[in-house]
């Protein structure tokens, strides 16, 4: 059994980033960029009129004859005498005798002339060639999420393909002859399968939507035969209880006779002790305890920034936060505790209902109160450290 600090080492070391590839802007939404994108033009591309109004050379002359227009999208650089302006529209060229547009609201105007009510600050209204972004500029360095801004970013410069890191195929195996399908008649002695849609669930908050579930009966025969199957088309494994040291626990001798090597077994903490990691070539395995707060609790502690390490993310972990205690708590197990709770601006709540196998707790919990295994008592007003689950 290692400490909690120990596993993150173990597990931050052996999750590798995947592969890279090209990808349309327009798909890249969710993604992780691979690598530094360099504008292929300055943005904007010309000086733009930033208001509706009227493009001229700065003076302290209050009228002006209307020579001509420009509406967005037209490129004439239209010559300007000292004493003449052109109307001109939002985004449209400025020409290069003027520097400074005045708003059409403060201006009377008439057919083929104007004045100025309220004169503007030299250069005002006009947006810069380059002001977003020079030709060669960097757009992104690598490792950034693409969001729908950042893709709208990258469309209005041209760029139609980037770089980025592949997200990994994740597979769920859930073991146990309990289990039923929600919506299917409760028998006797039988529970309702919750894990894979949580775990599902979970997955998609860090981009992965889709996944393939796998379920198997508490048989050694079995549980080799599918985790077989899946270690060959996986790159992530999650598996859903029988890790524990019961009779029919079958998923530790099962993974070992697939060829998966052990990373560690059983982590000094609670809930989520039960818990295996290892790999087989590039897939990572993680043996998750059945009981679901335990999985829940240790998929946000470990499998979250495996992943995001896999997907190219360079803050794999969860935030942390610093609170004050609003009552003292007790730590008598020399483990390290992952206590659900509630956080405001100040102070953090410890809920009812610790036990693994409640979620009702987990679901209005907002965060992981962490509890060192070397702190016995932490005192009302103390502050602690959380893990952000909202």
């Amino acid at each position: 059994m290692i400490q909690v600090n120990e596993a993150l080492t173990i597990v931050a070391g052996n999750s590798t980033k995947m592969s890279t590839q090209k990808m349309p802007v327009s798909k890249a939404l969710g993604y992780v960029l691979a690598g530094t994108v360099y504008s292929p033009i300055s943005m904007p591309p010309f000086r733009q009129s930033a208001m509706d109004g009227y493009a001229f050379n700065f003076s302290e002359r209050q009228q002006y004859d209307v020579i001509s227009s420009s509406q967005a999208g037209d490129h004439s650089n239209i010559k300007l005498k000292d004493n003449e302006a052109i109307r001109i529209f939002t985004g449209a060229y400025v020409p290069d005798d003027a520097d400074t547009v005045v708003m059409q609201e403060h201006v009377m105007a008439n057919e083929n002339s104007i004045l100025i009510a309220t004169m503007p600050e030299k250069f005002a209204n006009v947006r810069v060639k380059g002001e977003q972004i020079e030709r060669e500029g960097i757009v992104f360095e690598a490792n950034i999420l693409i969001t729908p801004a950042a893709i709208g970013f990258l469309a209005c410069l041209g760029i139609t393909e980037i770089t980025v890191y592949k997200k990994p195929k994740v597979a769920i195996l859930v073991t146990g002859n309990e289990l039923t399908e929600p919506g299917k008649k409760l028998k006797k002695g039988k529970i309702y399968e919750s894990n894979s849609v949580m775990l599902q669930a979970a997955l998609q908050t860090i981009g992965i939507k889709k996944t393939k579930v796998y379920k198997v009966k508490d048989n050694l025969k079995a549980t080799k035969k599918a985790l077989k199957k899946i270690l060959a088309k996986f790159d992530v494994v999650l598996i859903s209880g029988g890790i524990s040291v019961g009779d029919y626990d079958f998923v530790k001798e099962a993974l070992l006779e697939n060829g998966v090597e052990e990373l560690f077994y059983k982590i000094n903490q609670k809930p989520g002790k039960p818990m295996f990691f290892g790999s087989k070539n590039e897939t990572l395995v993680f043996a998750l305890p059945g009981n679901p707060a335990s999985s829940l609790t240790n998929f946000y502690i470990y499998v979250y920034p495996a992943i995001k390490n896999r997907m190219g993310f360079s803050d794999i972990h969860l935030p942390k936060l610093v609170r004050k205690l609003n009552a003292g708590i007790t730590n008598s197990s020399g483990k390290t505790l992952f206590l659900k709770a509630l956080y405001d601006e100040t102070h953090v709540t410890v809920l009812d209902g610790q036990s693994s196998a409640m979620l009702n707790t987990f679901a209005t919990a907002n965060c992981l109160l962490i509890v060192p295994d070397d702190v016995k008592t932490l005192k009302k007003d103390q502050f602690v450290t959380l893990l952000p689950i909202d």
